[in-house]
């Protein structure tokens, strides 16, 4: 799974909102980044997954190849996540493959078949001009399976867009479940999202980005109000 925070739009963020790193072809570098987001509660495509969590994740790119660790450790429960995603992009074209374990403290993370869920990504952003970001996510091997043992195939589709008010960097996004699978019994609306997040001036020399989110979740008939500090 993916945190709301980034990735669909930061796991494969998100979106892909994955962690991918869009470089042209004369920006071949190599780099390492380390990051981390505090969540007051963990919200995935629409669905509660846990409270109050510590998200770390590391990503290593190099001209538009990316791959990145993301994990999530709440704390009061046993538990915990960890994805990888391999992620190329060029102009404003993405693609990933994402490998998700959340099983839980204590669980075999070598139980491939059942622990396991992995999933493939597509996504476009349109630019400056256009700051629409488009992501088709379609899940095809591991656990994500029906009653009699075969893939559901879940996908999830997600629109957002990226738009700055007065400082302030405000992200409506949709998703949908095209179909039965994980997410829903059939075609279904997962998430409503409003997210704005600004960057607290703390001194000179150091700023503090955080954001609120606010998700309907008609699938699930929830809400979330949602507070994340990104370090």
């Amino acid at each position: 799974m993916r945190t709301f925070t980034t990735r669909w739009v930061s796991m494969l963020a998100t979106a892909l909102l994955m962690s991918v790193s869009v470089f042209s072809q004369d920006e071949k570098k190599f780099e390492i980044t380390p990051a981390a987001d505090l969540v007051s509660s963990y919200v995935w495509r629409g669905a509660y997954q846990t409270g109050v969590s510590i998200q770390p994740s590391l990503s290593l790119s190099y001209a538009g190849l990316s791959l990145t660790a993301w994990g999530s450790t709440d704390f009061s429960t046993t538990a915990k996540e960890f994805d990888l995603t391999l992620g190329y992009g060029i102009g404003g074209f993405n693609i990933g493959l994402t490998d998700y374990w959340w099983a839980g403290e204590g669980a075999r993370y070598g139980n491939y078949p059942d622990n396991h869920y992995f999933e493939g990504t597509v996504g476009y952003n349109f630019g400056e001009k256009c700051p629409l970001s488009l992501t088709w996510s379609t899940m095809f091997a591991g656990g994500d399976k029906d009653e009699s043992g075969d893939q559901y195939f879940s996908s999830y589709f997600e629109a957002a867009y990226d738009v700055d008010v007065w400082g302030v960097n405000f992200t409506p996004s949709v998703g949908i479940s095209p179909w039965k699978g994980m997410y829903s019994d059939g075609f279904g609306v997962c998430s409503i999202s409003l997210k704005a997040s600004k960057e607290i001036k703390i001194t000179d020399s150091f700023s503090l980005p955080v954001f609120t989110q606010a998700i309907i979740a008609p699938q699930n008939d929830s809400v979330f109000l949602v507070f994340g500090i990104s370090l």
